[in-house]
């Protein structure tokens, strides 16, 4: 079976992390998605540290199963070819700042006078109206502005960010999650349409409980450190060699919690009577069972704990994720043979579907105008136009490969 997105062009005008990480799962899907980027230097994130051989490995991070055309921005002729090529595609997606498409022609009421089937994606930092809709945006204001960072951290320290571009990535699944869905209207319309999405506004959906607390109650949440808002014992704890997650949500998960520590006491305690009585006196609960997980290593603990039902599971850091024997076993990454850097292991797209084949990862992220002939050849341009437009340095290839 192919691919579920296999037949759709799309033209990614982004750049950074938001506009690419959406870009890269619509590549993993099966999208042909054609990274158009500045010849002078290529999307922004190739110049970030820290690098491998000279490549960017954040840059490779999110650039899989695309190919590179390099265009001269600043070339009338380049943009004419961006648009000529927007004619000819499915998807567009961009993250320029406010306004910057406009002045380019390449913004979707321009694009759909040519191709009114043509589906427009756009992440901005605010969205394109309100007070905030020209501001710049990038993932760490976006994170302060949403709220998130005011229930992330430890109780008694500041807000914090999240230690990944959480605002970046999920501004990017949103955008793609949007894109398919146009898709399927289209399919039923035969008309293509604008989706729109923000980092701040990505971040916002994503507030659940935390968000609907104070739409509901007027309660403004504060973080808890590693402490579940509402349930206990939900958190971390220390065994002997090193922190775990548990977590007793029920009653009944409760006793059988007690039981296995050996402090029926605790049960019995008023002061743990029920969730709301734990959660009164979380720190006091804590303190207790760590006394008892300090006996043994986190992986036993959290054997029997998993034996009985319980959620329990170790706090690894990235050499023991990476080096873990379910991560391994479940494909989690994927090799790749890169033009430069030989052997290339990848993160794999984590969508588990029969046509994917258990094979997300089928390009390596390109080298900087390496497609550039070829995606043209496939849009139709013939070889004495592509050779004009090379001469003219309207579009170069990849200088590393030759």
């Amino acid at each position: 079976m192919s691919l579920p997105l296999n037949g759709l062009r799309v033209l990614d005008l982004t750049r950074a992390l938001a506009g690419p990480f959406c870009t890269m799962i619509l590549g993993d899907l099966g999208a042909d998605v054609v990274k158009i980027e500045p010849a002078s230097s290529g999307d922004m994130v190739r110049s970030w540290g820290p690098f491998t051989e000279g490549i960017s490995v954040y840059y490779l991070s999110v650039n899989r199963n695309k190919r590179s055309v390099a265009v001269d921005f600043r070339n009338a002729e380049g943009l004419g070819l961006i648009r000529e090529l927007a004619s000819n595609a499915d998807i567009v997606v961009e993250n320029f700042k406010p306004g910057a498409v406009e002045d380019m022609q390449l913004d979707y009421e321009s694009l759909k006078k040519l191709n009114p089937s043509l589906i427009y994606a756009s992440i901005t930092g605010f969205g394109r109206s309100g007070p905030y809709g020209s501001w710049p945006g990038v993932d760490q204001i976006a994170q302060g502005m949403s709220g998130l960072m005011s229930v992330t951290g430890l109780s008694d320290g500041g807000p914090t960010r999240v230690g990944i571009p959480i605002g970046d990535v999920v501004g990017g699944m949103w955008a793609a999650l949007g894109v398919q869905a146009a898709v399927i209207q289209r399919n039923a319309t035969g008309q293509g349409q604008r989706v729109d999405t923000s980092l701040l506004g990505g971040l916002i959906g994503l507030l659940c409980v935390q968000g609907q607390r104070y739409l509901s109650l007027g309660d403004v949440p504060r973080s808890l450190g590693n402490d579940h808002p509402v349930i206990c014992p939900y958190g971390t704890f220390d065994a002997k060699d090193g922190p775990f997650n548990l977590a007793a949500p029920t009653q009944d998960m409760w006793i059988k919690l007690c039981r296995l520590v050996e402090r029926p006491d605790l049960a019995d305690n008023p002061d743990y009577a029920d969730n709301a009585a734990r959660m009164a006196h979380r720190e006091a609960l804590k303190n207790e069972l760590n006394t008892s997980f300090a006996k043994r290593d986190r992986m036993d603990w959290c054997r029997d704990l998993i034996g009985l039902g319980l959620p329990a599971g170790p706090i690894f850091d990235m050499a023991d994720v990476f080096n873990d024997p379910h991560v391994r076993e479940t494909g989690m990454t994927e090799q790749i043979d890169h033009p430069l850097l030989g052997s290339l292991r990848q993160l794999a797209n984590p969508i588990r579907m029969e046509t994917l084949q258990g094979r997300s990862v089928r390009r390596p992220p390109p080298l900087l105008g390496e497609h550039s002939a070829a995606v043209l050849r496939d849009f139709g341009f013939d070889e004495n136009r592509i050779a004009g437009l090379l001469n003219a340095k309207v579009i170069t290839g990849a200088q590393e490969l030759k």
